[in-house]
């Protein structure tokens, strides 16, 4: 946002027009850039499928687990959702290595990191949904003599996920986005690679908006996908 907004400044400035806005190193920079690109869309799927299973179970054991993992479940939640992501990564990539004296790695530091980070939101996205089935079809399943895991499998998650599916989609767009945090560890995503790229090449305006172009593509498309779906839940 603040480079769109020096550009903006740049062109009423007349310091910055189409003759001087340099297209070909953008061009030059495209495959790295598609490089990048493809570890960020990796990297998000793998903390979505990975923080989506883990959240299931922490939402599991909030809403029908005993005691301790209600209370193990809760204090997980509150925690991470109270401290910075940056943070947590930072933990994975500097701590673990001291602790251990093993380096976990810059890629999978990171996707530790997101997957226990978003875990957590995506635990009360899941304990929200599960809440929005009603008790009485719970109730009812019992009363046809279908075990708890059946239950849970046949008449509970699928309510539950057709309603919160587009919520779970919004924090797959946010995840997209914070994927840009691991350049705290050199890791080259799309982000990560534009900013080498644009302070290499003396470009910083160019490359800049390039990268804040596809982001606003691709979060404005899964923006509009959303609300499709949205609506396909009202209905």
């Amino acid at each position: 946002m603040l480079i769109v907004i020096y550009a903006y400044r740049l062109t009423l400035a007349g310091r910055l027009n189409v003759q001087n806005f340099d297209y070909q190193v953008i061009i030059n920079a495209l495959p790295l850039l598609w490089e990048g690109l493809q570890l960020s869309f990796l990297l998000t799927a793998l903390a979505l499928v990975l923080g989506l299973l883990w959240g299931t179970c922490l939402a599991i054991m909030r809403v029908w687990g005993s005691a301790p993992l209600r209370w193990f479940s809760a204090i997980y939640v509150n925690a991470f959702r109270s401290i910075p992501l940056i943070l947590v990564i930072f933990w994975f990539y500097f701590l673990v290595p001291m602790l251990t004296g093993e380096s976990v790695g810059q890629f999978y530091s990171a996707l530790i990191a997101f997957t226990l980070f978003e875990a957590a939101y995506y635990a009360e996205i899941m304990r929200a949904g599960f809440n929005s089935v009603s008790r009485e079809q719970y109730q009812a399943g019992q009363a046809i003599g279908l075990t708890y895991t059946q239950n849970l499998r046949f008449i509970v998650l699928p309510q539950a996920v057709r309603n919160m599916t587009p919520v779970l989609l919004t924090q797959a767009i946010i995840l997209f986005q914070d994927t840009s945090l691991v350049y705290v560890v050199s890791l080259r995503d799309f982000m990560t690679t534009a900013s080498v790229i644009a302070t290499r090449e003396g470009r910083l305006i160019e490359l800049y908006l390039f990268a804040a172009a596809v982001y606003f593509v691709i979060c404005f498309s899964g923006s509009l996908l959303v609300k499709r779906l949205q609506k396909k839940v009202a209905t």
